[in-house]
């Protein structure tokens, strides 16, 4: 039984993904970015037909095993613009260091102006960087790894949504720049929107996501102790 419900989480799931990337496609509006839609419509489906979570994640975490192989995957437009990387090597190190500096101390900086507790706050540390190493970052730090890939979720979608608007309202048209906004500020996610944008735009926002991982591996436990 537990495998015909994986079966039907399996499928659902492609389903729902499918479909709301068409209906992204034909509306094209950042709103309607397929990870939030599919992500919602789920959710809602669960909790109208009163599904437990349990029973859908044992089709879910075998979804979740793919996570490792589509980050692999994201080293084909790295080689294919491996000519650009080292053109712009340093440059796109500088921007990653300076983003993830930033995302750090701005996360901080509103917790404590906001008097967030300090799990709440540890925890918010690492949102910019995929899942997994946020989750390693919060536990060293003393933050609370499941609400890190909350944050981390939020961060992804938020990035996705607002960042067109962004680039478009600071008239940031270089795709250097836009590939290390959407790597370092919202990981994986925001590079699936940088590759919508163009395969030069995936590739820096790939290399970034890597890089934004290294620099907040390092910065946010001295960060942490440097500024509470």
């Amino acid at each position: 039984m537990s495998l015909f419900y994986a079966a039907l989480a399996i499928a659902g799931t492609i389903l729902t993904y499918n479909l709301m990337k068409k209906v992204y496609v034909k509306f094209y509006t950042p709103f309607m970015v397929p990870i939030v839609t599919s992500t919602v419509f789920i959710v809602l489906f669960l909790l109208l037909f009163h599904i437990p979570y349990e029973t859908y994640m044992t089709g879910g975490e075998w979804i979740v095993h793919l996570l490792g192989p589509a980050v692999v995957a994201l080293a084909y437009p790295l080689y294919k613009q491996i000519d650009t990387i080292k053109k712009y090597g340093v440059s796109i190190v500088t921007g990653v260091f300076v983003g993830t500096f930033i995302g750090i101390v701005s996360g901080i900086g509103l917790a404590l102006l906001f008097d967030v507790e300090l799990l709440t706050l540890l925890s918010l540390v690492p949102k910019s960087v995929t899942s997994p190493v946020a989750m390693d970052i919060a536990l060293v730090i003393g933050g609370n790894p499941t609400l890190a890939a909350v944050f981390v979720m939020v961060a992804g979608v938020l990035g996705a949504v607002l960042g067109p608007y962004l680039l478009k309202w600071m008239r940031i048209n270089h795709f250097i720049a836009r590939g290390i906004g959407f790597g370092t500020a919202a990981h994986g996610i925001g590079t699936s929107k940088a590759l919508e944008m163009g395969e030069q735009e995936g590739a820096i926002s790939s290399i970034a996501m890597t890089l934004s991982t290294i620099f907040a591996s390092i910065l946010s436990p001295l960060l942490v102790q440097l500024l509470l």
